[in-house]
């Protein structure tokens, strides 16, 4: 018996959505950190001190701050898929004006693309406790490991493209505009009648998500992981070249960094699916990027190891927290409120991170101050860990008390 055209789509929509979320998630990191190896040109190009360099690094933080929130309410407008369709535009956009070449247009540029990133950033823990409901810790892991090999191809790329290929910095960021097109050009075809009739985030109801101990815990388990990561993003580079490496070396294990992320995302799916809650692994992997940062300041010759141990522990927690957001949750509703307090109040606390450490070491005049200051959050992060690693769900009537899971 033959099957319709229609019937046929609808079975092949869960593979297709699932092609788009990973498409999706190849811009959720990339345009970011590909800033990095290019910073010094930048810096040479329009006479920018640290702290102003900084600055293009806390601006995408910033504007995941201000915009997270405001994401569950834009899904509940236009519906998931369309939002994160608008979140491609503005991430593309943001990637013409930051090439533009011009200092206004770098930094208006810069927030448009962290603004698009934001709502990308909130959506998808939503979008997959809605859609896939029971493989949450294996599609988390999928697209984290999209998101951070990305990253790392970005990351290694830029600084060959901006001399080798005699692009300039401008040349070589803009060369990024292609995985926001491409992104858009395959999520298309969820923007049809199936989008519209899909189940989109409600109102919430009940106590908000800002009054659970759980919720919190997951926040500042991923605010303090943010933190320390993207100073790493903003500042490694940086750091190496003070220990004697070459801006292509240090570029080269800025990109070895963003793959050492990516890799969690192969592993972390089958473990958490044996394991009866995520303590352990929090705390292993939060003592990791503690163990890197503290083998980078005390044998910067061997960064190539340490840069791993960082990059591996920051990426697992980075996936630990997303999955948190539709473990400790009981809807889709709530994965998205749960998503966007966390990463509102998470990235309000990374933006900091940058300027921070970027005037502690212009004031210490060495970056061992600032590296020992990012080992004691890492240790913080790793008791916030254990805690939002618990066997907890928060639930919509208990008063702001979190609940075993069922």
């Amino acid at each position: 018996m033959s099957h319709s055209p229609s019937l046929a789509l609808r079975d092949l929509r869960p593979m297709l959505l699932l092609v788009g979320i990973l498409l999706v998630a190849t811009n959720l990191r990339a345009p970011i950190t590909g800033l990095a190896p290019v910073l010094s040109s930048i810096q040479d190009a329009f006479a920018l001190g640290t702290a102003r360099a900084g600055l293009l690094t806390t601006l995408p933080l910033l504007a995941f701050a201000l915009v997270s929130p405001l994401a569950p309410w834009l899904a509940r407008r236009v519906g998931l898929e369309r939002a994160l369709f608008g979140a491609l535009a503005l991430i593309a956009t943001g990637i013409v004006l930051r090439s533009a070449g011009q200092a206004w247009s770098l930094f208006a540029g810069t927030a448009a693309i962290g603004a698009g990133i934001a709502v990308g950033n909130v959506l998808l823990p939503s979008l997959l406790k809605r859609d896939f409901p029971s493989r949450i810790a294996a599609v988390t892991g999928a697209y984290a490991l999209t998101m951070g090999v990305a990253a790392a191809i970005a990351s290694a790329a830029m600084f060959p493209l901006a001399t080798g290929l005699g692009l300039g910095w401008s040349g070589a960021l803009l060369t990024m505009l292609v995985l926001p097109v491409v992104a858009m050009l395959l999520w298309w075809p969820q923007l049809g009648p199936a989008a519209a009739a899909a189940p989109i985030v409600a109102a919430p109801r009940g106590a908000p998500v800002w009054r659970h101990a759980l919720a919190w815990q997951v926040t500042l388990f991923m605010g303090l992981n943010s933190f320390v990561y993207y100073v790493m993003i903003g500042w490694l580079p940086a750091i190496l070249t003070s220990r004697g490496y070459s801006p292509l070396e240090a570029g080269s294990l800025h990109g070895w960094m963003q793959l050492a992320s990516a890799v969690p995302g192969l592993l972390l799916g089958p473990l958490t699916q044996r394991l009866k809650d995520q303590r352990l692994v929090a705390l292993a992997m939060s003592l990791l990027v503690a163990a890197g940062l503290l083998g980078l300041q005390l044998l910067p010759q061997l960064a190539g190891l340490w840069v791993a141990c960082s990059g591996f522990g920051s990426g697992a927690c980075i996936i630990l927290a997303l999955m948190f957001m539709g473990l400790r949750t009981d809807n889709a509703r709530q994965a998205a409120a749960l998503s966007g307090m966390a990463q509102c109040v998470g990235y309000l606390l990374a933006a900091f991170g940058p300027p921070l450490i970027g005037g502690v070491r212009e004031l210490s005049q060495d970056w061992s101050l600032a590296l020992t200051l990012c080992v004691a959050l890492s240790l913080a992060m790793a008791v916030f860990g254990m805690l939002a690693g618990r066997d907890r769900r928060i639930h919509e009537d208990d008063g702001g008390r979190a609940a075993p899971s069922a």
